[in-house]
C-alpha cells in the first residue's frame, strides 16, 4: 500500500505447503513499512509471525511450533541497459519457541539471521500498464548467536520466475525455488524445489 510518495507499507501472506505427501508446512503473516531514501536506496522494517507445522513431511505433529520475527533491509537498485539489478542486505530477529517432539515448551530461544541477495529482472514485453518480465536471484542467509553451533550457515536460495502485469495494481508471478538449507547438525541438509505461485496487489491511498 502506497501511502506517500516516500513511504508504504508491505503485507504478506503465504501458505507453503509439500506436495508428497500433501502436508502442511508453514503460514507466514508479515508486514513492514517501507522508506524510499532516494532513487536506488530504500530501507524496510517490519515484524512477521511463522507458525511451522513441520520440516519433514513424512514427521507429522499436531501442534505448530510459532516464530516471531523482527526484521530490517537496507535495498540498493540501479540499471544496466535493460536490466534493474537489486542487492538487499536483511537481518532478522527469531524469537522460535521452545518445543520436544510431542509438544510446546515455556520459553523462546533467539538467534540472528544475516542475509544477502542479488536480484535481476528484464521486461520481455510491456505496453501500457501490462508488462511481462523476468526474475532471477540469490540469496544466501547465515545463522548468529548463542544456540547456534554447527550451522552457522543456514541455507542458499536460488530462484527463476516469470511475472505477468495484468493492470496497474495487479500482477501474478510463477517461479522456481531451490533451497538447500543446514540442519542444526550441520550434517544435515534439505535440497527442496519449490514451485511458488504469488498474487500482487498494489494499493493506494
Amino acid at each position: 500500500m502506497t501511502l506517500t510518495e516516500k513511504w508504504s507499507l508491505h503485507s504478506e501472506f503465504d501458505n507453503r505447503l509439500f506436495l508428497k505427501p500433501v502436508t502442511e508446512n508453514l503460514f507466514v503473516i508479515r508486514s513492514q513499512v517501507r522508506y524510499k531514501a532516494s532513487n536506488s536506496v530504500e530501507l524496510g522494517g517490519g515484524i512477521g509471525f511463522f507458525p511451522v507445522a513441520t520440516q519433514d513431511p513424512e514427521n507429522t505433529t499436531d501442534f505448530m511450533i510459532p516464530e516471531y520475527r523482527g526484521q530490517q533491509d537496507i535495498t540498493w537498485k540501479n540499471t544496466i541497459g535493460k536490466v534493474q539489478l537489486s542487492q538487499r542486505f536483511q537481518i532478522d530477529e527469531r524469537f522460535i519457541r521452545n518445543a520436544s517432539k510431542t509438544e510446546l515448551l515455556s520459553g523462546t530461544t533467539f538467534n540472528w539471521r544475516f542475509r544477502f541477495r542479488i536480484q535481476a529482472e528484464y521486461d520481455l514485453w510491456k505496453k501500457e500498464n501490462r508488462f511481462l518480465k523476468t526474475i532471477v536471484h540469490e540469496e544466501i542467509l547465515l545463522n548468529a548467536g548463542k544456540s547456534i553451533v554447527k550451522n552457522t550457515f543456514d541455507q542458499n536460495r536460488i530462484y527463476a520466475a516469470l511475472q505477468y502485469g495484468i493492470n496497474q495494481k495487479i500482477a501474478i508471478e510463477l517461479g522456481y525455488l531451490n533451497s538447500f538449507q543446514q540442519r542444526a547438525s550441520g550434517v544435515d541438509y534439505y535440497d527442496r524445489d519449490i514451485i511458488r505461485f504469488s498474487i500482487f496487489h498494489k494499493l493506494k491511498l
